[in-house]
């Protein structure tokens, strides 16, 4: 039986996901990402509307959030399923923010952090897969819907277990879902590469 403490833990880690630095450094730098590009409040789109220096913040803080969240969890909790919750709580509050009407991101940098402390070595073989996308492509969604159906398959390999692979999956699920406008780009062939002013 889950204590209810922990589900008190989620919430944070849910409460921490949605904290939108995207938002705070674009607007630091003078750019609100809302109004430029995609209109998304991630890295990518960050980089694009305030420059290549606030995205790598913003990718930094965002990816820092999630391992923060599942250490923090992990620390107190020592079943695994309370670190899995809070690698998915994380993420969903990056998605679905409390602090923006539940309109975020897309959850690739929170969950890439998450799994760097939950499951290291299937983070970084999603990574991987992600570089050697957007490496041949230039295309950065593509990248991330490839790294995205990777990790639960890495997860499997490198850090069997129910909790971490399942939430590997609805992590997954979640990146995917949020790609559906690059989904129709790409079909259509209109999706931007790395450099051009979409993401």
């Amino acid at each position: 039986m889950i204590e209810a403490s922990l589900y008190l833990a989620w919430g944070s880690a849910y409460l921490l996901g949605s904290v939108p630095f995207g938002l705070l450094v674009g607007r630091a730098s003078g750019r609100d990402p809302r109004r430029h590009g995609s209109g998304n409040i991630g890295a990518t789109n960050v980089a694009r509307a305030a420059g290549v220096a606030a995205g790598l913040l913003t990718l930094a803080l965002d990816a820092g959030k999630g391992a923060v969240a599942v250490w923090a969890v992990g620390r107190g909790w020592d079943e695994p399923i309370a670190a899995a919750g809070a690698a998915v709580a994380a993420v969903l509050g990056h998605v679905f923010p409390v602090f923006l009407r539940l309109r975020g991101g897309k959850g690739v940098a929170t969950a890439a952090g998450a799994f760097l402390v939950l499951a290291p070595w299937a983070a970084l073989a999603a990574g991987a897969v992600f570089l050697a996308v957007v490496g041949i492509s230039r295309y950065v969604s593509l990248g991330s819907l490839c790294a995205a159906g990777a990790l639960p398959l890495a997860a499997g390999w490198f850090a069997p277990g129910r909790g971490r692979v399942a939430a590997a999956a609805l992590c997954a699920l979640l990146v995917v879902l949020r790609h559906g406008d690059n989904l129709r780009r790409l079909a259509a062939g209109t999706e931007s590469r790395l450099g051009n002013t979409r993401s």
